[in-house]
């Protein structure tokens, strides 16, 4: 199984990173996206775009390893996603290079912007995928933007070379952090095996933005859904789950 986390920033991926560690430890392909640099966050000051640039590869290096995941940054703009076709169409040649069968990412009410417009394209790009002059479009007449190189971390700046992609046809489950207004069903997961990953994810990012949130009080939240959950899950992750119609299945469980 192939599972993409698509966020906006770093750090965005904190409320599914437990479920992540549990699929790449199953032997699951895994992969982290961020839509943006997260450039904006305080930390940076005057930081020129570069440094940012080094700094957040190194964010998303460090987690990435952590959980046994390949991972990717797009540079979108922090607080600057409109949720257009164009920023859709990156992420769908992504979706076709690395194919996966699950995609997460944030739910639809969001306050802020870039999440809602992350779960939008999100959204968007699977529908392009599907379609293959769409994905292998070039639309202005420069060059193509490549398919991403997921063999390096620091991605492909030209458009020269570009491999033409095979489309993307399967069925892609997508899934969103839960919010108590979505229509759709709800999926829990139990992280009890990986709650430690995610803590550690968690401390990661508490040191860099000086949070006053703690690793207990992470853990707390999962373990309120695990409470809510039952079923013996001491901590767990919560979502939805964006289908029309449910598959049949032989029996109720």
């Amino acid at each position: 199984m192939r599972i993409m986390a698509v966020f906006a920033h770093p750090d965005d991926e904190i409320g599914c990173i437990g479920t992540l560690a549990k699929h790449a430890a199953r032997g699951d392909e895994v992969m982290l996206v961020w839509t943006t640099l997260g450039e904006l966050a305080s930390q940076f000051g005057d930081a020129p775009h570069e440094e940012v640039t080094r700094v957040r590869r190194e964010h998303g290096a460090w987690v990435a390893q952590r959980i046994g995941a390949q991972y990717h940054f797009f540079d979108m703009g922090d607080s600057r996603m409109t949720g257009s076709r164009a920023e859709a169409l990156q992420l769908a040649r992504l979706y076709a290079t690395f194919r996966p069968n699950a995609v997460i990412t944030w739910s639809d009410d969001h306050p802020h912007p870039d999440h809602r417009m992350t779960a939008k394209i999100a959204f968007d790009a699977i529908t392009l995928a599907r379609i293959p002059k769409i994905v292998n479009e070039s639309g202005t007449g420069q060059p193509m933007p490549p398919a991403p190189d997921l063999g390096s971390p620091e991605g492909i700046e030209s458009g020269e070379d570009v491999a033409t992609l095979a489309a993307l046809r399967d069925p892609v489950r997508f899934y969103q952090y839960y919010a108590p207004a979505s229509p759709y069903p709800e999926v829990v997961v139990d992280v009890t095996d990986t709650i430690e990953a995610g803590a550690d994810v968690m401390a990661y990012y508490h040191d860099f933005y000086k949070w006053a949130w703690t690793k207990d009080q992470y853990r707390e939240g999962r373990a309120a859904i695990g409470r809510m959950a039952g079923a013996g899950a001491k901590y767990a992750e919560h979502f939805t789950l964006r289908v029309s119609h449910l598959p049949a299945r032989p029996y109720l469980d």
